[in-house]
């Protein structure tokens, strides 16, 4: 690899042992992708040194499994634990295993729960942002068009390189971790431009309009093109923040979307011609009724009871927006007693929903905001859950597999509906 003098300090242990673990660690990987030198990163997104009661009780030989052990074994790949230092890279730590205050009704125990408050205090001491969401760009982390970022959290990468033009791969724990401690991640993939061009072309042929076609579209795509670029004409209306959002996940659920490109939408797509680039497409794939009606079905295949006893939302987590919709629906209404209605968030998001007055009508009604985490990631659903009614493609993809429950997908208010009324009446439009 070229170094420059300041890397070869770092991985020569000038600036500490963690720096030197952490550089020996980015130069292993850089080696494997073929990279030749690194990139400067002041934007990291991951979950550096956190760990459940099993990661601590595997690392109990080495200080008793605690944050540095943790972030220098695991993390870093280390042979021996090592000081870390506070953080070289602007940084913030993703979603969590529970929610701060109901973590109880998830099913936490006192003792994962305490583990939890210990390990977040040292993530703050070393100077990284707790922001505790797959949605770092709703909680104040919003790149700008070109910049560099090591981010985790597949939805938050596409949104990151495709709506916004930042330049990150999916990274990984360890990547990550390097990072924030380095400032350093390998000039490789959405990093370069000529990485960036489409690949194949998707055409729009039926109306996309709500969250609803745009999840179903999202997936229909992250299966047609698997970890490709698509290159998506056809769309007449302008997707806001919410649509792009349900849009990634999905697309990087079904397959492994990390960018897309939507004709007179997304800044690196003016044009058909210049989100291509110098390639043509290696596939033109039609989308309409047909495929609509196909991924619906497909969606649904795993519901078979109407009788819903779960309902969660904010996967991606919810914004202010999303919350204040779900509120309305609610006004005035409460929930089945035989269902339960979970809605997750970010603590920055949450706060606004407190103050403005969501949060106390989602509980009125019988539900409860949450935040850091969601069903899929803490794989904690309320006990007895059978079936499950989703607005999310991207969830609806995860937690049946992961829980063993049916799933109904449909949109927000067929949901909140279902969430009152005990069943699922959901259908296309």
């Amino acid at each position: 690899m070229n170094l420059t003098d300041d890397e070869k300090a770092m991985l020569d242990g000038h600036d500490g042992a963690a720096k030197r673990k952490a550089m020996e660690l980015l130069v292993r990987y850089s080696e494997a992708l073929g990279a030749e030198r690194f990139v400067d990163t002041n934007n990291v997104a991951g979950v550096p040194g956190s760990s459940t009661l099993f990661l601590k009780n595997y690392y109990k030989d080495h200080n008793g499994g605690n944050y540095e052990a943790i972030f220098s074994l695991f993390d870093l790949d280390s042979d021996e634990v090592v000081p870390v230092p506070k953080v070289s890279a602007y940084s913030c730590h993703l979603q969590g295993g529970m929610d701060p205050n109901e973590w109880a009704t998830m099913g936490q125990t006192k003792e994962a729960f305490e583990h939890f408050q210990e390990d977040e205090a040292q993530v703050a001491d070393h100077g990284i942002q707790i922001m505790k969401t797959c949605t770092p760009y709703l909680a104040g982390n919003v790149p700008v068009k070109g910049e560099h970022c090591a981010w985790m959290e597949s939805s938050a990468v596409v949104f990151c390189n495709s709506v916004i033009g930042g330049r990150t791969n999916t990274e990984g724990r360890e990547s990550t971790s390097a990072a924030m401690l380095t400032g350093k991640i390998p000039d490789w993939g959405f990093h370069r431009d000529e990485f960036r061009h489409g690949t194949h072309a998707i055409e729009v042929e039926v109306p996309i309009e709500t969250v609803q076609d745009w999840g179903m579209l999202g997936y229909f795509v992250g299966g047609a093109v698997e970890e490709n670029i698509p290159v998506i004409s056809g769309v007449t209306y302008q997707p806001n923040l919410v649509r792009h959002k349900h849009f990634g996940a999905a697309a990087a659920s079904s397959g492994g979307v990390e960018l897309y490109h939507m004709v007179g939408i997304t800044p690196e797509a003016p044009s058909r011609e210049i989100a291509f680039g110098p390639r043509n497409p290696v596939e033109t794939i039609k989308y309409g009724a047909a495929e609509r009606r196909k991924i619906y079905d497909n969606l649904n295949s795993i519901g078979t009871s109407t009788d819903v006893d779960f309902v969660m939302l904010g996967c991606p987590h919810y914004s202010i927006e999303q919350i204040w919709e779900a509120a309305r629906l609610l006004d005035g209404k409460k929930l089945s007693p035989n269902t339960k209605l979970w809605i997750f968030t970010s603590r920055s998001v949450k706060s606004m929903a407190d103050t403005n007055g969501y949060t106390k009508a989602i509980r009125d009604a019988g539900g409860l905001l949450l935040t850091d985490t969601c069903s899929a990631i803490s794989q904690a659903i309320p006990k007895g859950t059978k079936v499950v009614a989703l607005d999310s493609a991207k969830q609806t993809h995860y937690l049946p597999a992961f829980m063993g429950i049916e799933a109904w997908f449909g949109t927000t208010k067929e949901c909140v509906d279902a969430a009152v009324t005990g069943h699922w009446r959901g259908e296309l439009r």
